[in-house]
């Protein structure tokens, strides 16, 4: 008997814990889930690290991540530039999808992103930091992020709450600051996401006084292409504006104060902005440093002692010594992290993340910045630690992306990625000792859109394998081609070299392949045309209206959406002028063009009551493009219009009929069209309507009186197209009669 009452307590209690509360397996079960401390920071160049193999500087506590954990020695960025990179990494897509393809783009906060996904999934999630995006972060419990790109001296803080706070000090610092304060105030029961993201080291590099002279002026090694002359390639990497040499700003960049003197060597108009934040005693221990250098240097430039080789050394070692110092600030930073991860007991269940929204260059080719497609701009560096889970010092030539990081980070959590991304999570990769699983990439496609922006990088795409790198640049339409094994420097393309030739037309076919796999094609890639006459002056003559007056419904649109100013006119006059109503269309025009006029700001910051859409038919009259890739078109259309004017009703029109007759191409094509963007319908903010049957007959054909050339509207057309959409502009309460 004694026997039994012991065999049954045993029962008792090993029933009990495997019937637990549903509470306390809930708690568990979050306790397992691992925590996730993506520690990021803006233009870190691999060249600046030491687990990469610096020859320029130490990193003791980023490496300290690579000897915990993997080191990913092939990891790419698909477009380098800091607000892109971004956009990139929250949602698993590249630019083009993204809506974010420039600096300056707004990020539509609506779409999937990864902190969202991990919210909803029960994770606390904050983003501290750089944010660079143009809209408020979604998808995080707790953010507070710099003000654009922020400043390293005493910045400016944005508030979840809405305000702006001001906080004395360095921002590297701060940062580090802000989250141990949020991992200190966060729920211990429930996993976390913790985004903390640096500013530094992007320009103008001001680095904290403790690391000033840590990297001394003549002692930096110098890359070998510092004097690259870039024969060899494209002339159009001669034109852009980045070089050491001829475009650091006299205060901005190399921290001289007052007018600059010497034109000849540097560019004026940019000041010093971080000098002039600085308190007082800032400034006292920032003059002791720089301005004995500043003068020893300037007494020569008097004295012309100095060849224009030597200027351009001792811009590089300064531009390095301020770099470098501002590296120094991150690995500190990333070190308390650690301590705290260490001395709380998360270690172990925290996985830790550092990488960089691109690379850098510093000094090879004579260039500072990014953009272009050379390898140190395209690498950013990857290093992740997870203990028991990532064989600690291992590295990986794994092909990686930063369309992955999305897939990866859900995966961490045991989730599965939004059907929209593109990448692919890393997580196996990880698990197995940096192994590149069979099936793995092998290569990765790169864009870049800006073209006539800062340092007038041209646009340019490519694709990189293990060995080649091919670029393809559209002002020109040539393609350079590199070896990298025999030239990893890349200093001469091969593309003209018969014995690259297949090569080159395998990678061409590549690239192709590449962009047809995610999705890469006109409909969705802002153009610009401006380089026709009277399509400029019509753009700034309706910059200039919208300015002027206040807009309650905008039309959007091409010729036929233009010309409510001609056979149009009296329907208009009759109905839409008492309205305070701007007339956006633009003949010819095709999606494309539409996104590029409304990402520069076409409506001037304006919040109409309601937009009047219809856009689609230059797509198919003009290239017979795929419905599915006009529809995609269209749809970025409107996701930029939420952004821009999110309380404002759409209107969302089919696109008209064309051809007389029904089986034509061009008529099938739009009804094909018609039947994708309905689906973007949400009865909250968006309305469709197919106005076809209001200008077909009853045959199916259409009639000269509606359109003359089957195409354009009559004023006949105008009259029934105000027929169609007047209910719904009444029932929105635009218009009253």
């Amino acid at each position: 008997m004694r026997h039994q009452k012991i065999l049954v307590c045993v029962y008792a209690l090993l029933m009990a814990s495997l019937v637990r509360p549903a509470a306390v397996q809930a708690e568990e079960s979050e306790r397992k889930r691992p925590n996730i401390v993506f520690i990021f920071s803006d233009d870190h160049a691999v060249q600046a690290i030491g687990a990469y193999g610096s020859t320029l500087n130490e990193t003791p506590r980023i490496d300290q991540i690579a000897r915990e954990g993997m080191v990913f020695d092939r990891s790419f960025c698909a477009n380098s530039i800091c607000g892109p990179s971004r956009a990139t990494i929250l949602t698993g897509r590249h630019s083009h999808l993204t809506g974010f393809m420039r600096n300056g783009d707004r990020f539509n906060g609506e779409q999937p992103t990864f902190p969202k996904l991990l919210q909803q999934a029960g994770y606390q999630t904050a983003v501290i930091g750089k944010w660079h995006l143009g809209t408020q972060p979604t998808g995080f419990d707790h953010w507070e992020v710099l003000d654009d790109q922020g400043n390293y001296y005493n910045p400016d803080f944005l508030q979840t709450d809405g305000s702006r706070k001001r906080h004395e000090g360095y921002c590297t610092d701060l940062i580090g600051d802000k989250s141990l304060q949020w991992l200190d105030a966060r729920d211990p029961q429930r996993p976390f996401l913790l985004m903390c993201h640096h500013k530094a080291p992007h320009r103008n590099w001001a680095p904290h006084p403790r690391h000033f002279g840590k990297y001394r002026l003549g002692t930096i090694p110098e890359p070998e292409t510092l004097f690259d002359d870039l024969s060899g390639r494209s002339e159009l990497l001669a034109a852009s504006e980045m070089s050491i040499a001829r475009h650091f700003y006299w205060g901005h960049d190399m921290k001289f104060k007052g007018d600059n003197p010497f034109p000849a060597h540097f560019m004026s108009g940019l000041k010093n902005s971080e000098y002039e934040r600085m308190t007082p005693a800032q400034r006292e221990e920032w003059d002791r440093y720089y301005e004995p250098e500043n003068r020893a240097f300037i007494e020569r430039l008097e004295r012309e002692e100095l060849s224009e080789e030597e200027i351009t050394r001792w811009k590089y070692q300064r531009y390095m010594h301020d770099y470098l110092g501002c590296v120094a600030a991150i690995d500190e930073n990333v070190g308390r992290i650690l301590d705290y991860l260490d001395s709380h007991g998360l270690a172990e269940n925290t996985i830790v993340i550092y990488c960089s929204d691109q690379g850098f260059y510093l000094g090879e080719h004579g260039w500072y910045d990014k953009r272009w497609m050379f390898e140190e701009s395209l690498r950013m560096p990857l290093l992740v630690r997870w203990p028991r889970v990532v064989t600690a010092g291992t590295r990986s030539q794994a092909m990686i992306q930063n369309i992955d990081y999305a897939p990866t980070f859900l995966d961490f959590a045991g989730l599965e990625p939004h059907s929209n991304m593109q990448g692919t999570s890393f997580l196996p990769i990880l698990k197995d000792g940096g192994q590149v699983p069979n099936g793995w990439r092998d290569a990765i496609y790169y864009a870049f859109y800006e073209n006539e922006g800062a340092h007038r990088v041209a646009a340019h795409e490519g694709v990189r394998t293990d060995r080649y790198k091919a670029i393809y640049f559209h002002a020109t339409n040539e393609w350079n081609l590199f070896d990298l094994e025999t030239d990893p420097h890349e200093m001469l393309s091969r593309h003209n070299d018969p014995e690259y030739q297949v090569v080159l037309t395998e990678l061409q076919q590549r690239w192709r392949e590449l962009r047809a796999h995610y999705r890469v094609h006109s409909a969705i890639i802002p153009e610009s045309r401006w380089a026709e006459e009277w399509w400029r002056e019509r753009y700034q003559k309706k910059l200039q209206a919208a300015r002027d007056s206040d807009v309650d419904v905008v039309f959007i649109g091409d010729s036929i959406t233009q010309s409510w100013e001609g056979a149009g006119k009296a329907t208009w006059d009759a109905h839409f002028a008492k309205l305070n109503s701007l007339n956006l269309g633009f003949s010819g025009d095709r999606t494309e063009h539409v996104l590029w006029r409304l990402k520069r700001n076409s409506l001037q910051n304006k919040q109409p009551q309601a937009v009047v859409l219809m856009i689609g038919t230059n797509n198919t009259g003009h290239l017979m493009q795929s419905p599915n890739e006009v529809a995609e078109g269209i749809r970025e259309i409107v996701d930029t219009l939420r952004i821009l004017a999110p309380h404002a009703k759409i209107l969302l029109l089919g696109v008209f009929p064309r051809d007389q007759n029904p089986t034509a191409a061009g008529r099938i094509n739009n009804a094909a069209i018609n039947t994708l963007i309905g689906e973007y319908q949400d009865d909250v903010h968006i309305k469709f309507l197919d106005l076809t049957d209001q200008f077909l007959e009853a045959d199916g054909t259409l009639s000269a009186e509606v359109m003359p050339d089957y195409l354009h509207l009559s004023s006949e057309g105008y009259r029934r197209w105000a027929d169609g959409i007047l209910p719904t502009l009444r029932e929105w309460n635009i218009i009253s009669d």
